[in-house]
């Protein structure tokens, strides 16, 4: 039947054509909006995204499945129209319930100017396609949205690749933008910083020691990728920085190069190379090359900076001209003499000079240690003596989520929670092993390690067997390997807490005796809202 004969027959016709029409509104926003978030959250990438609708949408695919097989099958048997239109409109809405916004997610969806454009190409295609299936017959207009709220993944993806040449042109103009206004300060020092993990510690402790001589910017927060430093060039520089601090995060071989062509760093530093991000690098081998691409486009007068305490950072430094800094003396910058408790650190620097300076810090772990001895380098590199960063160092503050210290009452908080790694992993433990207490870990395991995942996060669980007290696992199927680590290594079963939740985590730990002793409770990792 036509639509236009339901509508002109009564006020039941127009019920029965109307209802499944509001119900698809609703169902393909709520729907296309939980998606295109998901979407947001893997950055956009078509690939990780297909990848992530394999893992976590078996249960909406099935369920849409079951709703279009359904009304093919009234259709079949001649279902009455009102039928047919009822059941529609049931599932639909239910569609749409599903995916109503959660109140807790921990990054929510945010509408910029891509994402806009994103939503408003899928929902033509969304509308047309209706539009269509309606014209044409009723039953067919009926099959067409249940099978776009089937596809509605599918339509996001395809939305992207329709708008993709819009978005590269809208991208090369503020790169272009960014480019210029970089030549317009041809007096500013650009520095750029890269690594698996520590570039973020040692980009905020750069900007602490450096701002004792210099006017410093920063990339904030996690603006390590292309637009995020072309966004902070074009929002934040101005002509009376001296440094620039630029951070240079990847996912991908080529990411950093990119980012180098844009901002042309006269020194680097790399902080480490390691097993991160390898369903998209594959290798170690692609990761270094890659961590790499920053030492390639250090200017000709400008310096390199290693961690060569990282064995990856040292066997490709013999093929640059770079300054060392570390713990182990490599003829640069080394600590000696480190004293880490949970209430901070003390240390000596030694500089390629002969100086040597002591300093204190609030921070522990000797990570933290290693990425203020890399900020120290090259502040000294720039002019600021070892005694005059004394104050400076112990200023610095923890990096929010990376080896952050938080006391309350009768425990403490080791917070490492950002993008958790093998290497930053191990660097935790320590932290949490030079400590006087119970020792709790809370982890949902690591993540984005391709094929070696499982057995990262096995070693993972015999290194924590190590030196913990007690282990609460956060997620069942993702902490598996972390388990079986810990169960291997002899770790009591009845000091084990698998949880549903960071917040049941927390609650168990929270509520454990500790004999009169300090909790610490080292938190490892907090898995975004796609995983």
């Amino acid at each position: 039947m036509r639509i236009t004969e339901l509508i002109n027959s009564g006020l039941a016709g127009a019920i029965t054509v109307f209802a499944p029409i509001a119900a698809y509104i609703f169902a393909a926003w709520f729907n296309m909006r939980y998606f295109i978030h998901m979407f947001q959250l893997n950055s956009y990438k078509p690939k990780v995204q297909r990848k992530w609708l394999a893992d976590n949408s078996l249960k909406f695919f099935t369920a849409h499945f079951a709703v279009i097989a359904a009304v093919f099958a009234l259709i079949a048997f001649k279902a009455d129209t009102w039928l047919i239109s009822a059941f529609v409109t049931i599932a639909l809405i239910a569609s749409g319930l599903a995916k109503l916004p959660k109140k807790h997610y921990k990054t929510p969806i945010k509408y910029t100017k891509r994402l806009v454009r994103m939503i408003i190409t899928a929902s033509v295609l969304d509308l047309l396609a209706a539009a269509l299936g309606i014209i044409v017959r009723f039953d067919s207009g009926m099959i067409v949205m249940s099978f776009m709220i089937f596809m509605t993944p599918f339509v996001i993806l395809l939305a992207n690749l329709i708008n993709r040449p819009l978005e590269k042109a809208i991208n090369r103009h503020y790169i272009n933008d960014a480019e210029r206004i970089l030549r317009e300060c041809p007096d500013l020092t650009v520095i750029g910083i890269t690594g698996s993990f520590g570039k973020t510690s040692v980009k905020y402790f750069l900007d602490t020691l450096l701002s004792e001589k210099f006017s410093v910017l920063k990339t904030p927060g996690n603006f390590n990728t292309p637009l995020g430093v072309v966004k902070t060039i074009r929002g934040s520089l101005r002509a009376t920085h001296e440094v620039f601090l630029c951070e240079m995060g990847a996912k991908n071989v080529g990411d950093i190069k990119e980012i180098c062509d844009i901002v042309k760093p006269k020194h680097g530093i790399i902080t480490s190379v390691g097993p991160m991000h390898l369903e998209s690098f594959k290798t170690i081998e692609n990761v270094k090359k890659t961590k790499f691409e920053l030492a390639d486009a250090v200017a000709e007068n400008g310096m390199l900076f290693l961690n060569t305490d990282d064995k990856n950072v040292l066997s490709k430094a013999d093929s640059y001209s770079y300054i060392s800094y570390g713990t182990e003396n490599h003829g640069g910058y080394y600590a000696t003499d480190l004293r880490i408790s949970e209430k901070g650190s003390e240390f000596t620097v030694h500089s390629p000079d002969g100086k040597k300076c002591d300093y204190k810090t609030s921070l522990i772990g000797r990570h933290n240690i290693i990425n203020i001895v890399g900020a120290i380098a090259v502040s000294n590199k720039l002019g600021i003596s070892l005694e005059e960063l004394k104050p400076a160092v112990r200023r610095l503050e923890s990096v929010p989520h990376r080896l952050e210290l938080i006391s309350k009452g009768t425990y403490s908080v080791i917070d490492d929670a950002y993008n958790s790694n093998p290497n930053g992993a191990r660097a935790a433990l320590e932290a949490l092993s030079m400590t006087d207490g119970m020792k709790i870990l809370v982890t949902p395991g690591m993540i984005e390690l391709g094929e070696k995942q499982n057995d990262l996060n096995f070693e993972f669980g015999e290194e924590a067997a190590k030196v913990c007290d007690y282990c609460a696992l956060v997620g069942e199927k993702q902490t598996k390997y972390i388990l079986k680590g810990l169960v291997k290594s002899g770790f009591p079963k009845e000091k084990i807490y698998v949880a549903d939740s960071l917040n049941d985590a927390m609650q168990k730990v929270y509520s454990l005796t500790s004999d009169g002793k300090r909790k610490i409770i080292l938190l490892e990792n907090d898995l975004p809202d796609n995983y």
